[in-house]
């Protein structure tokens, strides 16, 4: 069996991996303009290949856009959640990877152990793709760097400052400001400070990743200010909001920023919590084409490990 091109994190994967499959996602993105949502590209890359999506938590974004992705490029999705699944009933990680492989041409799930997801790769013999774990949401990044590069350009030596609770979007920023080469600034309370597993990576790797307890400090000159809800399913929310609330984006922290800043939030945004609502529909604020963008970027994530 030859080499399978599974999608986990983004510092698993060559950097000109990673640059390939953004400016593919800018790519298909471009041949979709004007045409129906329900039109099969052109040349049908995918055209018999099956998706099996996983999905241990409810989805919006992450469910549509696989889906709306395979049949886009000719291909199909089943959806399983943790009741269509014998592996809601005791069956192995390595035995459901076993039995998937044998049905389907690829793997999603979203689920909340970064251990399923390893151990789901290891025993499947099909691409397995990183849907969202408690660690990390590496695809949600590639449509964060495809966003804030149709709007901003190469960000490259540019600066992100993250606002909020250092959780697994920021692991997954960290992974790639050293894939991508750009300054990221955490600002976040020291109880909820990133993964330091994440951070020892950054270290060795030579990442340009900063934290600090100050989100005005962060957010001086950046290019782009990014936050997330303040609590995620299963979070302890007892004293987040008290811990949170000196890092709400609004518009005197984002006038910190460069002129040309963009907001970004992957969503679903808690509105005057994280973010102002004037922060969230003001001029800045990228959001919704983040929020497509993880069609294209996902089109893209499927032609590479599918190799089509």
């Amino acid at each position: 069996m030859g080499k399978v091109n599974h999608f986990l994190d983004l510092n698993q994967l060559a950097k000109s991996d990673l640059r390939g499959i953004i400016d593919d996602g800018i790519a298909l993105k471009q041949t979709r303009a004007g045409v129906s949502k329900g039109t099969v590209d052109e040349k049908a890359p995918l055209a018999g290949l099956t998706l099996a999506a996983i999905f241990e938590f409810p989805s919006t974004r992450t469910r549509v856009s696989f889906d709306m992705a395979m049949r886009q490029l000719g291909g199909h999705t089943i959806v399983l959640n943790s009741n269509d699944m014998q592996l809601g009933r005791g069956e192995t990680i390595a035995d459901t990877a076993r039995v998937l492989s044998r049905y389907v041409d690829a793997i999603m799930i979203r689920t909340d152990s970064h251990e399923k997801l390893l151990e789901l790769a290891e025993y499947a013999t099909v691409p397995v793709i990183n849907g969202l774990t408690n660690d990390s949401h590496p695809c949600q990044l590639m449509a964060d760097i495809m966003t804030f590069e149709e709007h901003r350009g190469p960000i490259r030596d540019k600066v992100v400052t993250w606002c909020g609770d250092g959780n697994n979007m920021v692991t997954s920023w960290i992974h790639a400001a050293g894939q991508f080469g750009f300054e990221f600034r955490v600002a976040c309370p020291e109880e909820l400070s990133p993964d330091p597993r994440a951070l020892a990576w950054a270290k060795q790797a030579g990442a340009n990743v900063h934290v600090t307890r100050d989100a005005v400090e962060a957010a001086d000159g950046a290019h782009c200010i990014v936050a997330d809800t303040w609590v995620s399913l299963g979070d302890d929310a007892s004293n987040r909001h008290n811990l949170l609330a000196p890092f709400q984006v609004d518009e005197v922290l984002m006038s910190r920023a460069a002129k040309d800043a963009i907001f970004m939030h992957c969503l679903p945004a808690h509105r005057g919590e994280e973010a102002t609502t004037a922060v969230l529909d003001g001029p800045q604020s990228v959001i919704f084409d983040e929020a497509e963008n993880r069609l294209h970027a996902q089109k893209a994530i499927l032609r590479w490990c599918l190799g089509a």
